[in-house]
Order: C-alpha cells, then structure tokens, then sequence
C-alpha cells in the first residue's frame, strides 16, 4: 500500500518562494556586476550601414559596447539563421548594439549615444504577402521565405471524401500570444580567466543551452556552466536559446566582469517570443452513424524573422488532427513562412490549443448536422486503450471516455435543457424569451497529449543519482529542472515512497550543470513520467545496497526486506506506526547506512537511474512513430453567459477532467490543471497581441488582457487514474492538458448560448457583438 503516492503534499519550495526567501534571476547580484542594455532596430527589414558608438564609449561608466563587428564566426539558433547582433534587420526586435556599464541608468543613456545609418528594406507583414512571387525574400540564401512544409497523411482521404453523409468545412484565425511570465526574461553572464562562462539563467533547457551557446559563442561547451535561478514562469519560452543570452556573455567576455541582461516588461513583449498565429482551413465528415471518416487540414504559420523550436509545434497540430479521436483517413498540411513580423517561439500546448480549437469545435458542428448530442458522438469516435492510431501512436492507457463521461456529469442538463436525451437539439439559449440578453449555454471538448516524454531530440532521457547520506537523510541529484510546476514534490514523494522515508526527508538538487546528469529539458508534460522513472531506478539501486546490508544485519533473504517510515525490516514483522520506536526486528536506516560505511571494504550508498524512454523520433518523410512512451486525455465543460447587447462572454464555471495516470500529488496536479485553464480562458476570451507593421501595440498588461484572479469562474477538477504500465507508479504527464481544450469548449458554450459559431480567437466582445449584429442584419 502507497504511504506517500497520492498524497496532498505542499510544494517543498512553497515556503522559500511565499516568503520571499527564493533566489530568482532577478535576484542574482555579483561583486562587480554590470547591467547591460540592448539596441534594437528602428526597422523592421533594413540593412545596416554604419553603427557608431564612439559617444556611447566615451561616456563615464561604460565599459564595454558591441556591434556586429563584434560576433563570433557562426550562427545559431534551430535554424540556423541568428546572430548575437546583425547586419541586416528582419524585424523591430534585431539587435544593432549592445552596452554595458555600472548601473542600467548609464547603459541605456549610452544606448542614445549610438548613431546608425539604416538603408530600408521593403518589408512583408503577412503571409500572404511573403507568398507572393516577386516578394522581398527575408533570408536570401534560403531562396524562399517558405521555411518549411509539414506535410502528413495516412489512408485515402479523397475515400473518406466519398463515404461520407456529411462534409463540414470552416476556416480559423488564431492570435499572436504572449507568454506574460510574471518574471521578464533575465540572464546574469560571468567569463572568468582561465576561459569559463558561468550563466544564471531561466533557461528549462539547461544542457541543451550549454551547447547553444557553444555554439553561438565559439567556445567549447566543457568550459560552460549553467545555473539555474528559481523561475518566475516559464511556459516554453525558456526552450531556445534567444540573442540577449550570448549577447550577455559576450559583454561580459569583453568588460571582465559579470553582466546582468534583464527585460523590461514592453521589451520583454517586444524581444521576447511569441505564439505563432495561424490561418487554417479544415474539411471533415462523418457517417450518419456518427462515424468519422475523414479530416483534412491545410495551416500557415507566421514565424516571424527566425526559426525557433516553436516552429515544430505543426508536429503537434498533426498529431491533434490525425490521433485525436479515431478518424480513417487525414491529410495535413502546414507551411511556416518567414515574415518581418514578431520573433515567435514555443508555447504551453506547443500547437496544440490552436489544433484542439479547431478540431474539437468542428467535432460540435458535425454532432449538431447528425442530429447527435456533443458527447455521445465524441464517445462514439473516442481513443480506447491498447490502441494504436493509423500515426502510429501506442495508446497504452486511456481514460479519455471516463474524461468525457465525467464532465458531461457536471453540465446542467436537467428537464428543462434537452442535453439529458442521447440525441438532442443544442440547447440554443437565444430561443428562450425569459432569458432577456442574457443567453446561457454549454459546450465541450476533449483534448490528447503527450504524457510520456516526446523525442524531439535524440536522447529524450533524464539521469539521476540518490544518495543516503550517515544519519539516513536522502539526496536526489536530478537532470530535470523546475519551474514551477512542482516536479522537486513530486520526485521527492517518488524517492521517499521507494526507500521508506518521508518526502520532507528528501532534498532535490536540480539547478547546476555542474553537479546534476544531463537531461534533455523541462517540455512537453515529461518530468514526471520522465525524471520519475529515472529517480525511481535510481532509488531502487540504493534501496538494493541498503537491503543487502541490512540483510547481513537481519540475517535474512534482501528480497525478504521492506523498508518504511526509515526502516528495514522483515516482509513478515510488524508495521510500523509513524514516527514511533521500531521492534528489534527493524532497523533503522541511519544504522543500516553506517553500517555499509564504516567497516572493513565499507561503501556509501549511491545509486544510479537513466530512464530514456522506448519512443522513436517521427520518419522524417512520413511524420509517423510513436513519439512518446504514453499519451494523457482530457476534456472540458464550460458554461457561459453571453451578454446580447455588449457581447461580453462570462465564463460561469468550468469542469475540467484529466486522465494523468496516477496522480503521485493530487494538489498538484489540480493546481497544473487550474493553471492551464487560466491560460486556455485567455487564450479564449481575452488575450492577443495585436501586431500591426511588425510592432506590437499593446505591450504592457494595461492593453494585453490577461485573465486575472477576479475573473476567474469556479473551476471543477476531476482526476481520472488509469495506472499507466510505463509511467513511476502508473503517473502521466499532465502539465498541458489543463489549457488545450478550453478554448474549444467555450466557443461551443457560446454557440449554445446565441447560435453563432466563432472561429477567430480571442472571442473578445467586440468580435461576439459583431458576429450577433452580422446574424441580425442578415436575418431581418
């Protein structure tokens, strides 16, 4: 029986970060250190002509400014295609120069001192625009500003096409969407004699970085090392490696003395990545049994001047289009295409928020021309366990019926809402006379995810060491990295149940290259399926050292031996209550630990995990394989209120049910499925960054609107446990999930409520007022 798997237990660093008493980047101040200040460009495609720092050098304080003329032989980045500082702008974000100097005052006063001489480019700020054939090309050597198409298909969709009783098609705009971390992007660089970079980062790719930067900077990565501050949020983009991180070290090469970059918040939305938009078309169609037959999508992606790991996220989006429920046939296409709009990166989803959006209120349409209540057809077409979809994901288990079931439970379909009957009409809340403006409705939708690992990367592994130190206090080094999410709880209770002791008798040790195995990176819901497995084979092997000892002790078999409350003791003794004085016949772990150590030959007690998972990358011309080792299910019921006459949507509640496993916290897996509701509402209702000719017009938190505390509606969580085979302890990933659908079922809340169907996002008041204004012109 679990005595530490499954419990309530408060996040280990609650109490340091509640007090104030974490170290964030923010925090870090060294003897000596200079703040450094960036030059962007003035244009948004332009080449540059002439930098002139000679005032900006010349002012008291500074000690060191770059340019172009300053960068290392190379490039870096995903593809290939950055530079610490540049020669040509492709976007408002460029960096020309760069200081640093005593205080940020000085630093940004001899930003004003630099004189650059600009030869304009013409410009594209859209896709469309950058398709054309006689367009400005953004990178000439990569002689197309298509930087690449994603193309996928499996069975015969022009088959579907003809058994098909249904085709439904719809057209989707998705936003521009900023991370809005509560910390703006921070680094603190230091190049010591002797050649060795230290960097404080908020990175969630600690090794990886290491050998970006390599890279970026022409050193080797031996000589890098990479600490990592507590995070003020990260939500992906922390996954690439961006210019003010070399920039940094570069400065702090060039002034010997540690340099600190750090954002302010509108730099922080114009400098720092966001999600990409998109423009999608999708065709689909059903049997009148309900069966589906076909889905076909074609996406173009605006990513902006680079190419970050964001520009994978259509990776996700197929694997929403082509896994998410049981569908014959699909195609797939998307083109991410450069623009001299906004940088873009990875985000919390990575694609699949805007893939669930569109499939899942499709999935809606179809269910309402069948004639087929909205769960009862997504219960028909649902994923089933020991499965595999024709993409070639291994579905081992699957809770997404019970996920569904569950919230379908929660919606208020009583006599007076048809919803109770197997095959309904929508509700349609605009055809109730007593309900004045106010229209209510109900939607749903489901969601799939990755939930054990995803190998982007050749390795998808983490490594781990576990420690029991004299007095039976135990240490986890762990490759994996915090960020919030809880994985230091979440690993200790892993450790703590395998040895027998308590979570709070565990320290995790995560935060230094230098000391901690490598591991891939904190990204797409994999820590604690992941570094889970890895610690758990790590504490397994320390727990085989100390039942070996502690069975010459006993003078009985190791696999005799069970250890508990920091204890070892025979199977067949007496349990222990918590915390009292043990019998004879258990011994404790200290004396068992001290034992081993001090005595002829003696050892300490260390063991060892790696847990790289049996996954495969995808074929590089097929985008087929199974990805990750085991897939999380989700789905969501949103009820709203819509305000006829101003447009206002209110969210009135949300049910929210995930299928993660086993939940090793259950506390903390309600507060990762809160969080991304948090996020998915935004995402739905409120947030975009509005981007006219390469410039963000809203960069502060006045005109970008996040979803605050005061308007967050009642949140339902309902944790559905499947055991998974492959996970520690039967846990999935669940650090996405909680955002994916929510959009979708909002937008099929709201189109219950008024009967008109939103496809651009967000579905902001101005946007539902004007699609109800639209409905009543055309309908007079």
């Amino acid at each position: 029986m679990s005595t530490h798997i499954g419990q309530r237990l408060p996040k280990l660093d609650a109490a340091d970060k509640a007090s104030g008493r974490a170290t964030y980047g923010h925090d870090v101040r060294l003897p000596g250190m200079l703040h450094g200040a960036i030059l962007y460009s003035a244009h948004a495609h332009a080449r540059i002509l002439r930098v002139d720092t000679a005032r900006a050098e010349r002012l008291p304080g500074v000690k060191a400014v770059l340019t172009a003329a300053d960068n290392p032989p190379t490039h870096f980045g995903y593809g290939k295609d950055q530079t610490p500082f540049k020669t040509v702008a492709r976007s408002l974000r460029d960096e020309i120069a760069a200081v640093a100097a005593v205080d940020l005052d000085t630093a940004r006063h001899a930003l004003s001192l630099i004189e650059v001489e600009y030869a304009p480019l013409p410009p594209v700020f859209s896709v469309a625009a950058a398709l054309a054939p006689a367009a400005p090309l953004i990178h000439p050597a990569h002689g197309s500003n298509l930087f690449q198409t994603y193309h996928y298909e499996h069975g015969d969709p022009a088959r579907g096409e003809a058994e098909s009783d249904l085709i439904l098609e719809s057209t989707y705009r998705l936003p521009y969407v900023n991370h809005a971390c509560m910390e703006t992007s921070v680094v603190v660089a230091h190049y010591q004699q002797g050649g060795r970079l230290t960097l404080w980062s908020t990175t969630q790719i600690p090794f990886l970085l290491q050998r970006d930067l390599a890279e970026a900077l022409g050193i080797p990565g031996s000589h890098i090392r990479v600490i990592q501050t507590a995070i003020g949020g990260a939500f992906g983009r922390g996954l690439d490696i961006y210019p003010f991180e070399p920039i940094a070290a570069l400065l702090s090469m060039r002034a010997g003395k540690p340099v600190r970059v750090a954002f302010s918040r509108r730099e922080e939305f114009l400098a720092g990545p966001a999600r990409q938009p998109a423009e999608v078309s999708l065709r689909a169609g059903a049997r009148l049994d309900g069966r589906l037959t076909f889905r076909e999508v074609s996406a173009a992606l605006d990513i902006g001047p680079y190419v970050s790991w964001g520009s994978v996220t259509p990776l996700v989006m197929m694997e929403t289009t082509a896994s998410l429920y049981k569908v014959p046939h699909v195609r797939f296409r998307a083109d991410c295409i450069y623009t001299n709009n906004l940088v873009t990166g990875a985000m919390r989803g990575y694609g699949n928020p805007q893939s669930t959006f569109f499939v899942e209120t499709m999935m809606d349409q179809l269910a309402e021309a069948l004639g087929l209540d909205p769960v009862e057809f997504r219960l028909i077409n649902a994923n089933e366990p020991n499965s595999a979809t024709p993409q070639g994901l291994v579905i081992t288990s699957c809770g997404m019926k019970e996920c569904l079931q569950a919230v379908a439970a929660t919606a208020d379909r009583g006599a007076d809402r048809p919803g109770e009957q197997t095959t309904v009409e929508p509700i349609h809340g605009r055809l109730d006379p007593a309900a004045g403006a106010h229209k209510r409705g109900i939607g749903f939708a489901a969601t799939l995810n990755v939930g054990g690992g995803a190998r982007i990367y050749r390795s998808d592994g983490c490594g781990a060491t576990v420690k029991v130190d004299d007095f039976g206090h135990v240490t986890l080094i762990t490759g994996s990295t915090e960020i919030g999410q809880g994985s230091e709880t979440v690993l200790a209770q892993i450790v703590a149940e395998t040895l027998g002791v308590h979570p709070q008798d565990v320290s995790v040790i995560n935060a230094d290259t230098d000391l901690k195995p490598w591991d891939v990176g904190v990204h797409a819901s994999r820590t604690t399926f992941i570094a889970g497995n890895a610690a758990r084979l790590a504490a397994l092997e320390a727990r085989r050292q100390i039942f070996e000892t502690a069975a010459e002790m006993l003078g009985v078999a190791p696999d005799c031996l069970i250890a508990s409350e920091g204890h070892i003791r025979a199977a067949d003794a007496p349990d222990l209550p918590p915390r009292l004085s043990a019998p004879t016949s258990a011994l404790p772990l200290a004396r068992v630990v001290r034992q081993r150590h001090f005595r002829q030959g003696g050892q300490i007690v260390v063991g060892e995990g790696w847990y790289d998972p049996p996954t495969q990358m995808v074929d590089k011309d097929t985008y087929k394989g199974n990805i990750s080792a085991a897939y999380g299910f989700g789905a969501q019921m949103a009820e709203v209120e819509v305000d006829t006459e101003t447009g206002q949507v209110r969210v009135l509640r949300l049910a929210c049910a995930n299928d993660v496993g086993r939940a090793i916290n259950p506390m903390a897996v309600e507060g990762q499925i809160e969080g991304g509701a948090q996020m998915g509402l935004g995402y739905a209702l409120s947030e975009e960054l509005i981007v006219a000719n390469g410039q963000a017009l809203n960069p502060d938190f006045h005109h970008y609107r996040l979803f605050t505390a005061a308007d967050m509606p009642p949140i339902e969580t309902i944790i559905v446990e499947t055991d998974d085979p492959g996970g520690p302890f039967g846990a999935k990933g669940v650090g996405e999930m909680g955002g994916t659908p929510t959009a979708a079922a909002i937008a099929n809340a709201i189109y219950d409520a008024i009967g008109i169907r939103l496809t651009e996002l967000p579905m902001t008041p101005e946007r539902v007022l004007a699609a109800i204004l639209h409905r009543d012109l055309e309908s007079a």
